[in-house]
């Protein structure tokens, strides 16, 4: 019987130990699972921290306060407001020329003497008439004289001394006639000898020593650089908005930077055929003399100017939902301000805020991509 039992029993052992060993296998398995994905999670990196974007110096603005100003762009040549071309009186061969061109002179000074013989001659000439006038003129009065004396004696009669009278009278015409004809003869002589009219510069000299100088023949022109006339041409449609004493800023090329302005004097009643533009007369001080007449200048009258206002791009606005904003910097990120805008300038690409920002704030001057509100920046070393 006992032996029977024990075989039976040695089965049911292996059995049994071979279930611990698997079972001892698989929570290995499932220990070694779990710590294996344990480290996994802990070995995965923290997320890292979002660096701040780097701002080039071109990017920012600091904003400041200026006058605005809408202009009208125009562009037309500058003249001289005085100048004169002077013309030969008398005819007479050309003897001295002492002022070339692109000499000042004053008004009086000598610019060129012609020859005087032929004039001198002719005024002796008159002198000669004059004084024959005047012995025929003492001569009748005395033959007057006389035939009053004898008709009072009933001599002679009353149409004789009627005769006697105009002959007085005739003398009396010739030396009148004498006398003016020796005033011309002055006048001509003191003609030989031109003179600047005006005070100025000679711009151009028309004849050379030598050469024949005819009555009404230009002999040289003189121009004022002191004041200047731009002729500037603006379509009919905009003449409504210009008046007289708005400032016109251009500049002439060759000048580099400087910029030069005048005031509006003047706009011309008729348009110009062809074009419809009508002319606009500006006045320009210039007292160095750096411009000169037949210069082309280029600039604007100025329509509307601003007070001293915050001013920025019209590149730095934003807009969205109908309200207009700029970003500015505050502390190391980018801020969104609501502005509210003025006088805008195109050309310029300038605008004025009326109210949201002050003077000095920093703001975004350009759009970037990637920055909006709230981006965390990093400003250059100077800005």
């Amino acid at each position: 019987m006992n032996q029977t039992r024990a075989p039976r029993a040695r089965p049911l052992r292996r059995i049994v130990a071979i279930a611990v060993v698997l079972a001892i296998v698989i929570a290995a398995g499932i220990f070694f699972a779990l710590r294996g994905g344990a480290a996994k999670v802990e070995a995965k990196p923290a997320q890292p921290a979002v660096a701040a974007m780097e701002l080039a110096p071109g990017d920012l603005l600091r904003v400041q306060a200026r006058d605005l100003r809408v202009q009208l762009p125009v562009s037309g040549a500058l003249t001289a407001l005085n100048q004169a071309t002077v013309k030969s009186k008398v005819a007479g061969e050309v003897r001295e020329t002492p002022v070339p061109e692109g000499v000042k002179v004053r008004r009086g000074d000598i610019v060129v003497r012609l020859d005087t013989a032929d004039l001198k001659a002719r005024l002796a000439g008159q002198q000669a008439t004059l004084e024959d006038a005047r012995a025929r003129l003492t001569l009748a009065n005395k033959n007057h004289e006389n035939n009053t004396a004898l008709l009072k004696q009933k001599f002679i009669s009353q149409n004789a001394l009627d005769t006697a009278q105009s002959n007085v009278e005739l003398a009396q015409a010739a030396v009148k006639a004498a006398e003016a004809q020796l005033d011309i003869a002055r006048r001509a002589l003191d003609d030989a000898i031109v003179r600047a009219p005006i005070d100025g510069i000679i711009s151009k000299r028309f004849v050379q020593i030598g050469e024949k100088a005819a009555p009404d023949m230009a002999l040289f022109a003189i121009v004022d650089l002191a004041q200047l006339i731009l002729e500037a041409q603006v379509p009919a449609s905009e003449i409504p908005r210009i008046s007289a004493g708005q400032t016109v800023n251009f500049a002439v090329d060759g000048f580099g930077a400087r910029n030069f302005s005048g005031k509006v004097v003047r706009i011309n009643p008729a348009a110009e055929a062809g074009s419809r533009a009508i002319i606009v007369y500006v006045a320009v001080s210039n007292p160095d003399s750096a411009l000169k007449s037949g210069m082309f200048a280029k600039g604007g009258i100025t329509l509307e100017k601003s007070a001293m206002v915050p001013a920025v791009p019209l590149s730095a606005l934003r807009e969205k939902n109908g309200v207009v904003s700029v970003l500015k910097i505050d502390n190391g990120k980018v801020v969104e301000q609501p502005v509210r805008l003025g006088l805008r300038n195109e050309d310029e690409g300038m605008v004025e805020v009326t109210s949201g920002i002050a003077v000095g704030t920093l703001v975004l001057a350009v759009k970037l991509d990637g920055v909006k509100a709230g981006t965390a920046v990093r400003l250059p070393a100077k800005v």
